[in-house]
């Protein structure tokens, strides 16, 4: 019977378990019982406190309040749209994989306690790898085992961090942390790599483009999302996370204008986002970290609608390279629509998600006296538009006619898409969906003339510089190249010293070989001494055991 006292992500391991044996609609049904069961529950039984006892340690499987009954709720309505979008295709084990990944990010958010924490931050990292190498690109495999790395170094800096915020405090609870204490800072560093701060964020790019159509909507859904609950949760209030988080809204659109690959477009365009997010959790008041979490929520649904609207295009094309697509909205009408309505929410367009959610976090910069970095917002804010809300339906769908006949995306995707369509119009229109679930008392009206005159003329400059750009020949064209971002010091300047490495190893073991040759050559061909005979070697052994002898007397 189920129970509010079972763990959330109980089920979702079972399953992960059990999908493999299944095959058809047997295995689409089973990846929609979990997410569909578990969510009824957390809305109708919220879970209670769940312990257990691991090694001498009391741990908290389950710690439930509003914050994180709020990422509970995001998560399984992630994998429902998620595992929906994926029955076009029939695969033995990754279903089994994105299971296992969904129930990792439920047990991460109702962890109670640092260890729990720990545990499925690790199984986080190790599902969604594999999902990564299964992606079946070129680079799946490389990608997916570079993305393990990066996730390994997190898991080792949170493993070293809790262990010493232990013998320092004593406490496991996973809770309010300072940046005072080395066990504070690594963590903080743990949690800021799976958040894709700046000069860490490497992974996601190289990730994202290279999984499948439907392992980029999953990925897009829970790992960086665990990672704002947990700064959420644990950092609320730290003065650095503003700057960390307004640079991450800054850097990311140049290299998004430049990008060929949509996808990857999509991915720099995930860690801008991911900057407003930030910088609501370092402001630190109710309205901020209210913005932050309530972006956080319309993220996931409008960022899983443009991934999986380029992950249609993928399955239809083969690939979402932005120089050799255009003219899809002909062939593939539905998913061009959809894709315009996933724009017009990360767009934050009046009556779409991210209108309602973003400008909470931008209102707080004000209030709390950061008038620069709001205009570092204000700049991403247009900035978003240009690369997410215009470039990719632009030239995905309306651009240069490359003469593709293919068929409409699968009735599975454009269900999961037009659900997630459907959510963002709900959101944007009326926002009190979403507020009365969030954790912080405060109260907040979007539509208020200034926020509204200040939003439009802010989207129709945006789409004038756009239009004007284009038409003289100033905006970046999508050509066939390969941008390198941080990932130049791997696949760069590594290669560069491993090979002067190697050179001057070599050179070293010629000079040595030369001088040990020369050494041979000059030793004499007969022995310099005489074989010692039986006798010599007798006398001299009891010598050597006398002198022993006598040291063991005196000693």
């Amino acid at each position: 019977m189920i129970s509010a006292d079972i763990p959330p992500f109980l089920p979702f391991f079972l399953a992960s378990i059990l999908l493999p044996w299944f095959t058809g609609w047997w295995q689409r049904l089973l990846m929609l019982v979990p997410p569909v069961l578990g969510g009824i529950m957390l809305l109708l039984f919220p879970p209670t406190e769940v312990t257990a006892s691991l090694m001498g340690f009391e741990l908290a499987l389950i710690h439930a309040d509003k914050l994180s009954l709020l990422f509970g709720l995001l998560f399984h309505l992630a994998a429902i749209l998620a595992f929906i979008f994926s029955w076009h295709k029939q695969s033995r084990f990754e279903p089994s994989l994105s299971m296992l990944y969904a129930g990792s990010a439920i047990g991460a958010v109702f962890s109670g306690d640092l260890i729990s924490l720990f545990i499925f931050w690790e199984l986080l990292a190790l599902s969604s790898a594999g999902l990564v190498m299964m992606g079946g690109q070129a680079d799946s495999r490389n990608a997916g085992l570079r993305y393990l790395y990066a996730h390994i170094l997190s898991g080792l800096l949170l493993l070293s961090g809790i262990l010493l915020h232990y013998q320092q405090s004593g406490s496991l609870a996973f809770d309010k942390l300072s940046l005072d204490t080395l066990a504070g800072v690594l963590i903080f560093l743990a949690f800021g790599i799976k958040c894709a701060f700046p000069l860490l964020h490497g992974w996601i790019t190289d990730a994202y483009a290279n999984a499948s159509a439907a392992g980029a909507v999953f990925l897009s859904a829970f790992t960086t999302k665990v990672a704002v609950y947990a700064l959420a949760r644990s950092f609320a209030g730290t003065e650095i996370l503003i700057y960390i988080g307004a640079i991450m809204t800054c850097f990311p659109i140049f290299y998004a204008v430049i990008e060929n690959d949509l996808r990857k477009v999509l991915a720099y365009s995930m860690i801008n986002q991911l900057g407003f997010m930030v910088c609501g959790i370092g402001l630190g008041t109710a309205l901020a970290l209210n913005g932050a979490v309530a972006h956080a929520f319309a993220d996931v649904i409008f960022k899983g609608l443009l991934f999986m609207s380029m992950g249609a295009v993928l399955f239809r094309t083969g690939h979402t390279l932005g120089s050799d697509l255009g003219g899809l909205y002909k062939s593939m009408p539905k998913t061009t629509v959809l894709c315009l309505v996933g724009a017009a929410s990360i767009s934050a367009f009046p009556l779409f998600s991210g209108f309602v959610t973003k400008s909470m976090v931008m209102l707080a910069m004000l209030e709390q006296g950061y008038p620069i970095l709001w205009l570092m917002l204000l700049f991403a804010s247009a900035g978003v538009f240009h690369h997410a809300g215009i470039k990719i339906p632009y030239f995905a769908f309306f651009a240069h006619d490359r003469g593709y006949q293919v068929n409409e995306a699968p009735w599975t995707m454009l269900l999961a898409m037009g659900v997630s369509a459907v959510l963002c119009i709900l959101i944007g229109s009326y926002p009190e969906l979403l507020y009365q679930w969030l954790p912080w008392s405060t109260s907040y009206q979007p539509y208020d003339l200034t926020h509204s005159l200040t939003q439009m003329q802010l989207l129709c400059f945006s789409a004038l510089a756009f239009v004007w750009l284009n038409k003289r020949g100033l905006y970046p064209p999508e050509l066939r190249s390969i941008n390198l971002d941080i990932d130049w010091f791997y696949r760069r300047l590594l290669p560069l010293v491993a090979e002067a490495l190697v050179r001057d190893m070599r050179a070293v073991r010629a000079k040595l070989y030369e001088g040990f040759t020369s050494l041979v050559q000059k030793m004499p061909r007969k022995p310099a001494f005489t074989p010692w005979t039986t006798s010599d070697l007798t006398l001299r052994l009891a010598l050597v055991l006398a002198l022993l002898l006598v040291i063991s007397l005196l000693a």
